[in-house]
């Protein structure tokens, strides 16, 4: 077994085969409500719901490593990339930049990398850059012994429906061809149309959380759902450490995952 897999495996509960990551990158490229806290705290917040991992920026990790530095803890993701994102980067245009590379990821403690690849940007030199840097990673991430999830999307200016399962199930398998080890991506909103998805990745895929949701019951069916069309898990950010309880909404959503409560 390789040092990619070994650390892929990490995510992945025994006995479900299945993982559910809280993720707390957004504040490398969106707007974090100042009445969330403090960001040390948010992941202590996080830390305490006990995801099998937590999807954070470089330069948190580095502040909170003491929060994963003990045997139980979930894995550190680490986001190793950027775009435009939060409205107030908008009129800048879409823009893509590689952060850190998988070795540096790795050196900071991380147990797997994660970097974007966004479908339908206006300009197709972002979209061709996009790939480039992602297929380098994927090769750097091997030689690393770190496992790559790319989070495939269609989140270009030139893309209407972001939940398209047909464009969903051509980005994803495309991350997968240029070596990802595992997929985030976006819950068609169906289990039929999540697995075909699914069903034409050959990698394992998690669907991503989004926007904040007004209705913490329509965040637990989302989940059933993308698990139901196949999904091996799920990587929600807003919609866990910005409920008004972010533990309770963590295990709502472990048990949707694993379909028991994880005792570690």
């Amino acid at each position: 077994m390789s040092g990619t897999n070994l650390r892929l495996g990490r995510l992945f509960d025994r006995e479900s085969g299945r993982s559910f990551i809280t993720a707390f990158d957004h504040g490398g490229s969106l707007r974090v409500p100042p009445e969330s806290g403090g960001a040390v705290e948010v992941v202590e917040r996080i830390v305490a719901g006990d995801p099998d991992g937590v999807l954070i920026t470089p330069g948190l990790l580095k502040q909170s490593s003491h929060l994963f530095a003990f045997r139980g803890a979930p894995v550190p993701v680490v986001r190793a990339d950027w775009t435009t994102l939060d409205e107030r980067t908008r009129e800048l245009g879409e823009h893509y930049r590689v952060l850190l590379g998988p070795a540096d990821a790795a050196s900071l403690g991380a147990g797997a990398v994660v970097m974007f690849l966004i479908h339908g940007p206006e300009e197709g030199a972002m979209f061709a850059d996009n790939v480039a840097a992602v297929a380098e990673a994927a090769s750097e991430a091997r030689d690393a012994g770190i496992p790559l999830i790319v989070e495939a999307t269609l989140w270009g200016s030139r893309v209407e429906d972001r939940k398209d399962p047909d464009l969903l199930a051509y980005i994803c398998r495309m991350a997968a061809e240029l070596g990802a080890d595992a997929v985030k991506t976006e819950y068609t909103g169906d289990p039929a149309t999540m697995a075909e998805v699914v069903e034409g990745c050959p990698v394992p895929i998690l669907t991503l959380g989004g926007a904040k949701s007004g209705s913490e019951e329509a965040v637990v069916e989302a989940a059933r759902g993308a698990i139901e069309g196949g999904a091996k898990g799920i990587i929600f950010g807003r919609n866990v450490w910005m409920a008004d309880d972010p533990v309770g909404m963590s295990k709502a959503l472990r048990e949707v995952v694993h379909g028991v409560p994880v005792r570690r």
